[in-house]
């Protein structure tokens, strides 16, 4: 099933943010350093398409992907769904963001992101500065909204 790390080798804010490839939706691949010096990142692991809940959050960060974009900041969602099913996905709800495939989970365990339950796998929000350092982590299985507006005031650099 899943491998989790435990709290000792989670990715904690003012580190640099692990480098990572994978493949988007449409099979190109993306790394986190195509970003570096460029913009914000903001990284969002979710446990799985077309669920009511990542449906949320996602349709949530397509409908301030304009407020993310004019902020100088890209969406990039990650979860271990196939490129198909990312691609189904993307396309039913007109997400404007790339969905990458972490099939092995390999990236989530480098983030040390956590299971719920020890069960269904975290929905973690990293949001990453130009320079690759992690400014900002919002851990939250449930408050979907709460990891749009989180990423939102980090990136605008505001509080509250």
């Amino acid at each position: 099933m899943f491998n989790f790390l435990n709290d000792n080798n989670r990715v904690t804010v003012g580190e640099q943010a692990p480098d990572f490839s994978l493949p988007d939706q449409t099979g190109q691949l993306v790394s986190l350093q195509d970003w570096r010096g460029k913009a914000w990142v903001v990284l969002y692991f979710y446990p799985k398409d077309d669920t009511p809940g990542c449906t949320a959050e996602a349709c949530g960060f397509r409908d301030s992907h304009t407020q993310f974009e004019e902020a100088g900041a890209v969406v990039l969602g990650i979860s271990s769904d196939d490129t198909q099913s990312h691609t189904r996905f993307a396309n039913r709800y007109q997400l404007p963001f790339r969905l990458l495939s972490d099939g092995g989970n390999q990236v989530r365990q480098r983030y040390g992101v956590p299971a719920t339950f020890g069960l269904i796998p975290g929905r973690v929000t990293y949001v990453i500065d130009p320079q690759g350092i992690v400014r900002h982590i919002f851990d939250s299985q449930f408050n979907f909204q709460a990891h749009i507006t989180e990423a939102l005031r980090t990136v605008r650099g505001t509080t509250g």
